[in-house]
């Protein structure tokens, strides 16, 4: 499997999937409410549906809603954790296929983040820099979007950092799942510029969350984790907000 690197003097990073829907952690875990899925039919067609990930903590979020042919799925299982659509702080939308934000209209009193654009409750847009590269922050220290363009112009992922496997990046269609290569191409808007997005969160993400499949932990050279070879994800993120590696290519 070729996956590429953030820098070429160092070894290609591997991936494998991690077999639990739960990453604990504190304050934020991790929870794959529902695993995407895509299937080619055989008049041509796919059938598809999106990861759906409820990012449980001091202000619940939501990482994409799934299409609206799923919507009895997902309130079952938000029901399942005990927890309504109003309970529901944030709901960050990796980008605005029908697939990921078909169920938005459940959540009237959440923040909303769908794919560059953050909206509140009232209908009022807030200002941000994510069309420039830098992250938006939903708690800070703990829950971050970033910028991950190349499957849509304006794709997003959600930062949740600390769990017990390291950081986690839920990452919609950047990555439709683990051992995708081949396959993620013909569905990007902009393949280079997804290559350059998916080559940095290899390089600082512990486990990625994929739009299409269940979730995989990342591997480096000599088996450590990013945090322990380049410093920790806080000085890349400083380095985001200085200005000095934007992810828009």
């Amino acid at each position: 499997m070729a996956l590429c690197s953030p820098a070429s003097t160092s070894s290609k990073p591997r991936t494998a999937p991690f077999p639990a829907r739960l990453i604990p952690g504190s304050p934020y875990s991790v929870l794959v409410l529902q695993e995407g899925f895509s299937e080619e039919l055989c008049d041509g067609s796919t059938r598809a549906d999106g990861t759906v990930s409820l990012v449980l903590g001091p202000q619940l979020t939501l990482v994409d809603t799934g299409g609206p042919w799923g919507r009895e799925r997902l309130l079952a299982g938000l029901a399942e954790q005990g927890v309504s659509p109003q309970d529901v702080r944030h709901v960050v939308c990796t980008h605005g296929h029908s697939d990921h934000v078909g169920n938005l209209n459940l959540f009237p009193e959440a923040l909303l983040v769908v794919g560059t654009d953050v909206s509140r409750p009232d209908g009022r847009y807030l200002p941000t820099d994510l069309r420039r590269g830098l992250p938006y922050p939903l708690h800070a220290g703990h829950l971050e979007v970033l910028p991950t363009p190349g499957h849509t112009g304006n794709d997003v992922s959600l930062l949740v950092r600390g769990t017990s496997l390291g950081d986690v990046l839920v990452a919609g269609d950047l990555f439709e799942r683990e051992g995708d290569e081949g396959e993620w191409q013909p569905l990007s808007e902009d393949p280079a510029r997804q290559a350059g997005s998916r080559a940095r969160a290899l390089g600082m993400a512990d486990l990625i969350v994929p739009g299409h499949g269940g979730p995989f932990q990342v591997f480096r050279e000599g088996g450590g984790s990013r945090g322990e070879g380049l410093g920790g994800l806080h000085g890349l993120s400083q380095e985001l907000l200085d200005g000095h590696l934007p992810w828009m290519l």
